[in-house]
This record gives C-alpha cells, structure tokens and sequence, in this order.
C-alpha cells in the first residue's frame, strides 16, 4: 500500500487472484499476511518474472516504487522484502 500508493482493499484483491491463480503463496503471521512467490512455479515462469524484474528495475514508476518501500516507516519484515 504505502509503496503504490493505493487502498489495502485494493491490494488485498490483487494479492488474491495472483494467490487464485497459483502464482504467490501466503502464510499469516497475526495480522499480518506473508506473500511469496509460489514454490512450485515452473521455471520458465520465474524466467519471465525475473526477466520483467532486470526490464524494469530502472524505469519509472518501479525505482520510485522501490525507493517508496525503502522509505516506509515502521515496516514490518523489511529484511524479507524488495
């Protein structure tokens, strides 16, 4: 949220139909809930996933989106994220 700027229930929505679909995993923590890529995606998927990720690491609006991230305050498993 605080790194696209948009509404939880947005997100939220998002964040299930890529979980619908097979493509991130999640575990909930409290009230927190963790997302991750799926651990059985094939490998051509991460191919294109990681290839979209190198494409786009340097245009806007992903760098403004990372650096937003960096900059959160009070982030909850930074470590693991980005």
């Amino acid at each position: 949220m605080y790194a696209l700027d948009i509404i939880q229930p947005k997100v939220s929505r998002h964040l299930a139909l890529l979980r619908d679909v097979g493509l991130v995993s999640c575990r909930r923590q409290g009230q927190w809930i963790y997302y991750q890529l799926h651990v059985d995606l094939p490998l051509w998927a991460l191919d294109v996933i990681n290839a979209a990720q190198v494409g786009s690491q340097n245009l806007a609006p992903y760098n403004s989106d990372i650096e937003n991230l960096i900059s959160m305050p009070n982030r909850p498993g930074s470590a693991c994220t980005a």
